[in-house]
C-alpha cells in the first residue's frame, strides 16, 4: 500500500476547503489554551483527538501539508503540531508503504480513529546520517532488541512505536513494537522547547518481539524506511512550520500597524516596512518549496530528497529570520502572558536542530545534485 493515496480531489477547491477548515477548529480549539499548556507542559488528549478526526483518512501529500499548514498558523502551537504530525505522518506512513495486510489490518483503522497513538524518535528521521542506538539478533520466536532511544514524540502516550534497530552485520530492520511488549520501558522526558508534545525514552532490555513485528524487508530499512522517514520528516514537519511562520507574519503586521514609536506608528518607518516586506518574501518562497516536495508523494512514486531536504533546509533558514523579526517588532511585548513570538523563537531553534540540520540536509543535496544519491 502507498504511503499517500493519489486522488482527483486533490484540488485547489479541496485543498482551501481543508485549510480554512483546519484552520478555523485550531484557532478555536488549540490557541486559546496554547500559552497554559506550553507553561505547564500540559497534554490535552481531548484537543488532540479532536485534531486527528479533523485529518480524516485517504488524505493526499499535498493534501496533508495543506492540513498540518493550517494547523501551525491556526494553533500557535509547534508542539502540539509536531504531535499530530508524528502520529499521523511519520509513525503512519512507513506502514503503509511497508506494512503487511495483517499489520495494517490491525493498526490503520485504529490510527485513523485517534485510539492506537503512533510515536517515534527524531532520532531516526535523519536517513543515512542515522546512527542506532538500538540493536537486534534472532531468536526462535523472532527478535530480542536492546538499547535506547532518546527525543521520543508521544512518549508514554503512545500506543506503538516505530523502531529502527541494527543488525551484527550492519544491516537494519524497521518494527513495529506496543507499548506494552515485555523488555520495553518507556519513560517520561523533557526538551528544552516544544513543551506541549509528550516526550520520552525508551529503554530495550532484552526485549522480545514476534517475527510479525518486521515492517518491510529484514535488513533493508536502509532502502525503504530511512529514506522515507527522512523525506516524511523534511517535507511534512515542516509544513507546520510554515504555518507558524504566517502566524508570525500576521503578529508582525499587527504590530506595526498598532504600536508607536517616538509618537508615530511603527509602519510609517521605511526600515519596519522593509523588515515586513523580507519577511513576506521569505513566506512565499517556503511556501514553494513545500508544496512542490509535497507534491512528490504520490502513490508509489519515490519522494524527490533533493527537494524534501531542499524545503527543509529553507524552512528551518526561514522560520528563525521570521520569529527573529517578529521578536524584533514586538520588543518587550515578546515576553507577555500570551508570549507566542517568544516561544516560537525558542521552538525554531529546536526545530532547525532536527531531521539532521544543515550537516546532513546540505550534503544530501549536494549529492543529488552530483549524481551520487
Amino acid at each position: 500500500m502507498m504511503a499517500f493515496p493519489k486522488s482527483p480531489g486533490a484540488g485547489n477547491d479541496s485543498i482551501t476547503s481543508l485549510t480554512e477548515r483546519v484552520r478555523y477548529l485550531a484557532s478555536h480549539l488549540a490557541r486559546p489554551t496554547a500559552p497554559d499548556r506550553d507553561r505547564q507542559r500540559h497534554w490535552d488528549e481531548h484537543l488532540f483527538k479532536a485534531l486527528i478526526a479533523a485529518y480524516g483518512e485517504g488524505q493526499t501529500g499535498v493534501q496533508t501539508a495543506a492540513f498540518l499548514t493550517a494547523l501551525g498558523e491556526g494553533s500557535q502551537d509547534p508542539g502540539l503540531a509536531l504531535a499530530v504530525t508524528t502520529h499521523t505522518v511519520l509513525a503512519t506512513a512507513p506502514l503503509r508503504s511497508f506494512g503487511t495486510s495483517a499489520q495494517q489490518e490491525r493498526y490503520l483503522p485504529q490510527i485513523a480513529a485517534g485510539e492506537w497513538v503512533g510515536g517515534l524518535s527524531l532520532r531516526q528521521t535523519q536517513g543515512a546520517a542515522f546512527a542506532s542506538t538500538v540493536s537486534a539478533s534472532a531468536a526462535d520466536d523472532g527478535w530480542v532488541l536492546s538499547g535506547e532511544l532518546e527525543q521520543v514524540v508521544l512518549g508514554n502516550q503512545a500506543h506503538h512505536y516505530l523502531v529502527i534497530a541494527e543488525h551484527s552485520d550492519g544491516s537494519r530492520t524497521a518494527y513495529l513494537i506496543d507499548r506494552d511488549t515485555a523488555g520495553l520501558r518507556v519513560e517520561e522526558t523533557s526538551t528544552s522547547a516544544m513543551h506541549s508534545c509528550p516526550w520520552g525514552r525508551l529503554s530495550f532490555d532484552e526485549c522480545r518481539v514476534s517475527w510479525e513485528a518486521v515492517v518491510g524487508t529484514v535488513g533493508a530499512a536502509v532502502t525503504e524506511t530511512e529514506p522515507l522517514l527522512a523525506t516524511l520528516d523534511w517535507v511534512f514537519t515542516s509544513a507546520s512550520w510554515l504555518g507558524i511562520m504566517r502566524a508570525l507574519i500576521d503578529e508582525s503586521l499587527d504590530t506595526a500597524r498598532t504600536r508607536d514609536l517616538f509618537g508615530a506608528p511603527l509602519a510609517h518607518s521605511q526600515s519596519v516596512r522593509f523588515l515586513l516586506a523580507d519577511l513576506a518574501i521569505q513566506d512565499e518562497l517556503a511556501a514553494g518549496l513545500l508544496n512542490r516536495a509535497a507534491a512528490q508523494f504520490v502513490g508509489d512514486a519515490a519522494p524527490s530528497h533533493q527537494e524534501a531536504a531542499t524545503a527543509r533546509l529553507f524552512i528551518a533558514s526561514a522560520v528563525r529570520a521570521v520569529a527573529e523579526g517578529a521578536a524584533q517588532l514586538a520588543g518587550p511585548a515578546a515576553s507577555t502572558a500570551d508570549g507566542f513570538v517568544e516561544r516560537a523563537h525558542r521552538d525554531a531553534l529546536f526545530f532547525a536542530s532536527t531531521g539532521g540540520g544543515a550537516d546532513v540536509l546540505r550534503p544530501v543535496i549536494a549529492a543529488s545534485l552530483l549524481g551520487l544519491g
